[in-house]
């Protein structure tokens, strides 16, 4: 059993894991097998078949629910199919209310996929909630936000829209995956569900692809846990393996991907070819005061925009970067540079993201764990 009292720190590296009962083994092995022995047909109440229960994916879950505070976790074979599950919740007729910043991919699978089952999807700016209640109706089910945003940085707060979600019963579920577990526990701040990407920070070494669920409801979790086994989109003992070696250091990570994030936006802050600089820790930002509040640092997630405002001009940037990899995804040890508009947003249509204000010469940053001098003097190159 995981301590009340565990520190972060401490949670990340015991919770969920202990020693293997048959060699001694700290680290927790690789149960690499698709089916066991079972002493009599139909009376067996242990492991049966890997698609139902694998003993590495059973340690990752405890563990990562320890993180959010959560009483229950489930891992899926990718973030989407985390998303995919949330969705099986539904039927034809509910209506999902999403903030209107987020992941092209989600926003894909649900206007190009669940759209056609019946499914009907609003996306609104939860910027300021003083008016979020008339985007309510009778048919509102599951209201969906990210915070921070991708790639915008938005701040929504997740406290006050879980209030009002409760008066209106409809599911809270936030996209926890710029934030993580060590900046924000939004199921202490009243959401039903807490989505992770585990294949970013969490993992946190670009070499798995993964997703996660954590809630507190058991009826939510024995729905969802249902769903996991009868679709069948699990996360396999290997990449479970690598998780939990990757998460027993996430704190000291975050750490040092919010101290370079901080440098780093305050550095493009300041340059005269840069016009304006998306991140949460600016006293500036629009809900600078929510993200103090909810979070306990402001990430190393960055977009920014050059001050001519053109994508030519962003390309070549990027293209002269030299540490700042140009590649898909976030998250990881190293620096990364995407360009959203025809990367990972390139699935929303261009007038829906000119609206939530991601225009085609918009550069994202996930600031990594070098040395922030190196990174600095690779961003100032690049700038000319």
């Amino acid at each position: 059993m995981t301590p009340i009292k565990m520190k972060f720190g401490t949670k990340a590296i015991h919770a969920g894991v202990e020693p293997d009962p048959t060699t001694g083994a700290i680290m927790t092995p690789i149960y690499q097998t698709s089916t066991y022995a079972q002493p009599s047909p139909g009376k067996h109440k242990g492991y049966e078949y890997s698609r139902t229960q694998n003993p590495t994916r059973d340690a990752l879950q405890t563990n990562l629910a320890a993180l959010e505070n959560a009483n229950h976790g489930l891992v899926f074979g990718s973030g989407m199919a985390a998303i995919d599950a949330i969705l099986k919740l539904l039927k034809p007729g509910d209506e999902v209310l999403s903030s209107n910043d987020l992941y092209g991919g989600t926003y894909r699978i649900f206007t190009q996929i669940y759209q056609d089952f019946g499914i009907k999807f609003k996306f609104v700016d939860m910027l300021d909630l003083n008016r979020i209640s008339e985007h309510f109706n009778d048919h509102t089910r599951l209201v969906w936000i990210e915070t921070p945003s991708n790639p915008m940085m938005n701040i929504i707060d997740i406290k006050g829209l879980a209030s009002v979600c409760k008066k209106s019963n409809a599911l809270l579920c936030v996209d926890n995956t710029f934030a993580t577990p060590f900046l924000q526990n939004p199921i202490d701040l009243g959401a039903d569900i807490v989505m992770h990407s585990v294949t970013k920070y969490i993992a946190g070494h670009s070499d798995v692809v993964m997703g996660a669920l954590m809630m507190n409801r058991a009826d939510l979790f024995e729905k969802l846990s249902f769903i996991q086994n009868a679709s069948g989109a699990v996360a396999g003992p290997q990449d479970c393996f690598l998780v939990l070696r990757g998460v027993k250091t996430l704190h000291i990570r975050m750490e040092r991907h919010c101290e370079n994030g901080r440098r780093i936006a305050y550095f493009l802050e300041a340059h005269p070819k840069v016009s304006k600089v998306y991140w949460p820790g600016f006293e500036k930002h629009q809900n600078h005061d929510v993200a103090k509040k909810q979070m306990r640092d402001f990430g190393g997630m960055i977009s920014f925009v050059l001050k001519d405002d053109k994508l030519e001009s962003a390309i070549s940037f990027m293209e002269k970067l030299k540490l700042f990899t140009l590649a898909e995804s976030l998250g990881g040890v190293e620096s990364l540079v995407g360009h959203p508009a025809s990367m990972t947003h390139a699935s929303i249509p261009r007038e829906e993201r000119l609206k939530s204000g991601l225009k085609d010469s918009l550069i994202r940053l996930s600031v990594g764990i070098e040395d922030a001098e190196d990174l600095v003097d690779d961003l100032e190159q690049a700038l000319g």
